[in-house]
């Protein structure tokens, strides 16, 4: 099978959610994106929150998310690892997802020696603080003793933080879960008391595949390395790179919008295949000097039907009740058209925070 460019695109749009018929619901949407990616950076929204409005648009008000961890215990947060080529990070999951990573989760981390050998140096660290969250959590982490016999090891900002990472490896194990959160901090709970119960695990053998047909349905088109034997081998007219394709979006109908993206959106996550199928550039600036940067502190990438056309810098200013709009990046120039489209989007997103644009680019 070949693909144009063109269809390459819409099928990746589509898969995303991202074109014109809008999903109904935030957790269907989890459960076919398969994930939302946490971020404690909020420049202009939390990314969860942003990447399912981009989506879900004005039926979807902040604080849904948070309600389907805490309340309706239909989403889960988890760290977790599931781009091979990228390190853990934070996210939420649909529950009816839950049984394809208990397997896994039970073995974890037996693959990265180090972290399983810190394990079992605290075992009795380990059993201290299952004992501690069994007779008082849920609890934040400062509420927790640090017995470790042996301190965490790391050059960076984890060093010695060795109640949080004891937590962190046990959720990754399916022990222990977050339970909720005041403000931006997690409360900890045993597993038993946040998932529900009678979750049928799914032996791995079985579970892998499973999750490689689910990213590549998220996907709609994927690097082999990254969906395993998923879907069907594809070539792209003029790339040299290896893809896999979800067969049932291919030679769907196709009709486009405007989205203003998280940086986090899976649409423009990978990289490589943002630039090799949609022509795009882009680069996360926040870590960079101010002087450095070339879109801004934290710039939205603008999809425009199948294209990825530009970056807003924008900034949430919430105590001046503004969405500040420093600059927006056109790859190409933008069409009258497009300029339109494009500053509808920003009313939008604008509206949605329920914050006024002011726009410092004109």
């Amino acid at each position: 099978m070949i693909l144009s460019r063109d269809e390459a695109r819409r099928i990746a749009v589509r898969a995303q959610r991202l074109d014109a018929t809008r999903p109904e619901g935030l957790v269907p949407l989890v459960e076919h994106l398969t994930f939302l990616q946490l971020d404690p950076t909020a420049a202009v929204a939390p990314s969860a929150e942003l990447i399912a409005f981009t989506r879900l648009g004005p039926a979807f008000r902040p604080g849904e998310v948070q309600t389907a961890l805490e309340t309706d215990r239909l989403l889960y947060e988890v760290k977790a690892m599931d781009d091979p080529k990228q390190p853990p990070f934070a996210m939420v999951r649909a529950v009816s997802d839950l049984g394809l990573h208990l397997d896994r989760m039970s073995r974890w981390p037996d693959d990265v020696p180090a972290w399983a050998a810190w394990l079992a140096a605290n075992d009795a660290f380990r059993v201290d603080l299952l004992a501690r969250l069994r007779a008082e959590g849920p609890l934040l982490s400062k509420d927790i003793p640090d017995t470790a016999a042996v301190p965490w090891q790391s050059s960076g900002w984890t060093h010695n933080q060795n109640v949080t990472r004891m937590l962190e490896l046990l959720q990754g194990r399916g022990e222990v879960a977050v339970a909720g959160r005041i403000g931006r901090q997690r409360t900890w709970d045993v597993a038993e008391r946040v998932y529900p119960a009678g979750v049928e695990i799914v032996p791995e053998a079985q579970a892998k595949p499973l999750r490689d047909a689910h990213r590549l349905r998220a996907l709609g088109i994927a690097r082999a390395v990254l969906v395993g034997d998923a879907g069907e081998p594809v070539r792209v007219d003029g790339s040299d790179l290896d893809w896999r394709v979800d067969p049932e979006a291919v030679g769907a109908p196709f009709a486009g919008r405007t989205a203003l993206l998280s940086p986090f959106d899976r649409l423009v996550h990978d990289r490589v295949r943002a630039s090799d199928l949609f022509g795009f550039e882009y680069l996360l600036e926040m870590y960079k000097p101010a002087a450095q940067r070339r879109w801004g502190y934290f710039a939205l990438p603008i999809l425009h039907d199948d294209r990825l056309v530009g970056k807003l810098d924008a900034t949430a200013d919430r105590k001046a009740g503004i969405l500040r709009v420093d600059a927006v990046h056109e790859d190409e120039p933008f069409t009258p058209a497009v300029r339109d489209d494009v500053d509808a989007a920003i009313a939008d997103l604008a509206a949605w925070l329920a914050l006024t644009v002011e726009r410092r680019d004109r």
